[in-house]
């Protein structure tokens, strides 16, 4: 409900004249602000609301949190927020931008850019690829290296107030019964039972931070200079102050829902490989699903209050709970390892089966090659030098494999694991990390003719593993000793080498708490 009368200001606002234009100005409206659209500007008023979690009632409550939306999104997108802007009156009536009489309103003032280059619209028109997910997960991985760390209360109690907040909104709504909000309550209260701890001690290591809030693809755009986050929450701090892992997943969950798993386990692999955060992986099936139930009561909210203005607006908000749900079930980690000489077609197979084993995001991908390249300080596609796979550096490539493996299966995550294994020294490696942790294993072999080795090792561009016909001589050479893991034809199209991988290791069973 608005608290201020704001019509001078959109007035103004809405007339071509104010923007020096002919054409009429587009106005975007949400339940807390109205963005103008006037030629290559776009110009963000916040209502003069006051809500349980954002308060805009006064003009100067308006002036602080348009000037902390500047600051705040300047981390991000600096190239699009070009300042704070002034509405003034002055005594004959007249209103003008940064006039000399009294200041009626603030907005926050951006360079306009296409609405086909936001990620939810080029999601829907395919047009999203595996590089650009793989950057814009890099680029929120640097992100969050560089927020503000923040200690405000555990990491249990933080999420435990969003389960509260959760239930009340459910409860409020009549789309769901009240046996379908307990039980999904219930799921939820004995989900972070089981991760309490982790979310104290992750607190504790600095890992709630100040961060964008509201990362989902409809706030992240393709700019001149590659994705950009931005839109991010000003308005509430204590809402933008989450584990990071937290702040990621609202991105993850939005691909998986729109059907994008192959993206979602991208973007959370390549952000993994940046920040090495792999002891936080088993939380994200948890941190998805309240993502997911989030949109859930907002969308029966919305339905409530404003009636199905899209005609599916209830199955969509019982979709977002049925995925929260999903996700709550308890599915028993696995660890798959491919092996094979280098050309067999490991990383190919391993990217295809990765985003369908265990639950969203799907499984953590440790490969020899990117962590290689890792700890020589090697981006990817530049030439390594031979000396980069001399045997004293891949024992230690293996062993970060092994203890990273570890990480992820102590916390409950699902692993593939692709490296060649040439000895058994390092299959016996990979297969002891699930014997601890008493996980099934599932050891693959691809093997091939040698023509067809080398004829794919000389035509494959370089990216993470830059393997040579030389190397692969080596291989040949030391041998591999006696395999005890399936062997399969990797000479065959890659989608039936895929096919049969996926019969044998898809077999963990799932049983709900």
């Amino acid at each position: 409900m608005l608290v201020e009368d704001q019509s001078t200001a959109v007035a103004f606002l809405r007339d071509p004249a104010s923007h020096g234009l002919s054409a009429p100005v587009d106005v975007i409206e949400t339940h807390i602000s109205l963005i103008f659209l006037a030629g290559d500007r776009a110009y963000k008023l916040k209502r003069a609301v006051r809500l349980p979690y954002a308060d805009f009632s006064t003009l100067e409550l308006r002036q602080r949190y348009c000037e902390a939306e500047l600051a705040l999104n300047m981390r991000t997108a600096p190239e699009i927020y070009c300042g704070i802007r002034g509405i003034t009156r002055d005594a004959s009536g007249k209103t003008s931008f940064d006039g000399d009489g009294r200041t009626i309103d603030y907005v926050v003032e951006m360079h306009r850019f296409a609405q086909d280059l936001l990620f939810d619209h080029m999601a829907e028109c395919g047009q999203l690829s595996k590089p650009l997910m793989e950057e814009t997960a890099e680029r929120i991985a640097d992100f969050h290296k560089s927020a503000e760390i923040l200690h405000s209360g555990s990491g249990r109690e933080n999420l435990s107030a969003v389960l509260d907040i959760n239930h009340a909104a459910f409860s409020a709504v009549t789309l769901f019964s009240a046996h379908e909000t307990e039980h999904l309550t219930r799921l939820f209260r004995n989900a972070l039972e089981r991760h309490g701890q982790l979310l104290d001690e992750r607190e504790r290591a600095g890992m709630i931070r100040h961060c964008h809030g509201d990362l989902h693809l409809h706030n992240i755009f393709l700019g001149p200079e590659g994705p950009r986050m931005f839109d991010c929450i000003d308005f509430n701090d204590h809402l933008a102050t989450t584990d990071i892992l937290y702040d990621l997943a609202f991105l993850l969950m939005d691909l998986w829902h729109r059907d994008l798993p192959d993206f979602a386990n991208t973007v959370v692999n390549r952000y993994l490989d940046r920040t090495g955060d792999d002891a936080g992986y088993g939380l994200f099936p948890f941190l998805l699903a309240l993502r997911a139930a989030i949109r859930a009561h907002v969308g029966a909210t919305q339905l409530r209050d404003l009636g199905d203005q899209t005609g599916h607006a209830a199955e969509e908000a019982r979709a977002y709970r049925d995925l929260a749900q999903s996700l709550l079930q308890d599915k028993e980690p696995i660890l798959v390892a491919i092996g094979g000489l280098s050309g067999s077609g490991k990383s190919t197979l391993a990217e295809a089966i990765t985003p369908h084993l265990g639950l969203a995001p799907g499984a953590r991908l440790l490969e020899s090659d990117r962590l290689r390249r890792a700890m020589l300080g090697y981006s990817r596609g530049t030439p390594m030098p031979a000396e980069a796979y001399r045997p004293d550096v891949s024992a230690k490539v293996y062993a970060d494999l092994v203890e990273k493996a570890e990480l992820v299966t102590r916390a409950g995550g699902t692993v593939v694991a692709n490296a060649v294994f040439a000895n058994a020294e390092e299959r016996q490696a990979i297969e002891q990390v699930a014997m601890k942790s008493g996980l099934r294993f599932v050891g693959l072999w691809l093997e091939a003719d040698q023509s067809i080795l080398r004829s794919r090792i000389e035509t494959r561009p370089v990216t993470d593993s830059d393997a040579t016909v030389t190397v692969l001589d080596q291989q040949l050479s030391h041998g591999t000793g006696e395999i005890g893991w399936t062997r399969l034809d990797a000479g065959r199209p890659r989608a039936l080498v895929a096919s049969e991988a996926m019969s044998l290791v898809a077999k963990d069973r799932l049983s709900e708490d």
